[in-house]
């Protein structure tokens, strides 16, 4: 900000201290962006917005250049920071499980045509037409057929 928006040095400092403690970065503010991991860097880029304290946060795909574990990691940091600031995120996703684990309530879009409005739950037990049956629900679905197949073969084999 400029002008009579900008904030005072002090305030600045308080702000970049307090978010790099809630994102677990205060240990890497020295570092340049080539020395963070991935993670870090995604966390980096999440405390660039939150030091504005927004009333709204769009995240468009924050997670689609990360390793499943790390995607696994920050959906867990991003819901956590949702509950503890409140802020208003908008999270724009292609990936189901994302939005069904972050969302206190899912749009689901086919064409930018709004096809249903609801949480997330609600989405998947009644979906709304066919077209939310087939992007939400089958791909969920099939992600349950194949994670009970697993646990019925580790059953069947003892657990090992």
């Amino acid at each position: 900000a400029k002008g009579k928006e900008r904030l005072s040095e002090a305030e600045i400092n308080t702000r970049v201290k307090e978010t790099a403690t809630m994102l677990e970065l205060s240990e890497h503010l020295g570092k340049k962006p080539k020395e963070l991991s991935g993670g870090q860097r995604q966390r980096v880029a999440l405390g660039r917005a939150l030091i504005r304290r927004p009333q709204v946060l769009l995240m468009d795909e924050p997670l689609s250049n990360l390793d499943a574990e790390l995607r696994h990691q920050m959906r867990q940091e991003i819901r956590r920071l949702h509950d503890e600031l409140g802020t208003t995120t908008i999270y724009v996703t292609h990936d189901q499980i994302e939005a069904m684990t972050l969302a206190d309530r899912v749009a689901i879009l086919d064409q930018g045509v709004l096809q249903q409005h609801a949480p997330p739950l609600e989405a998947y037990k009644q979906p709304a037409n066919e077209f939310v049956q087939s992007f939400l629900c089958r791909h969920l679905d099939d992600l349950v057929d194949t994670a009970n197949t697993l646990l019925r073969s580790d059953a069947q084999e003892g657990g090992n």
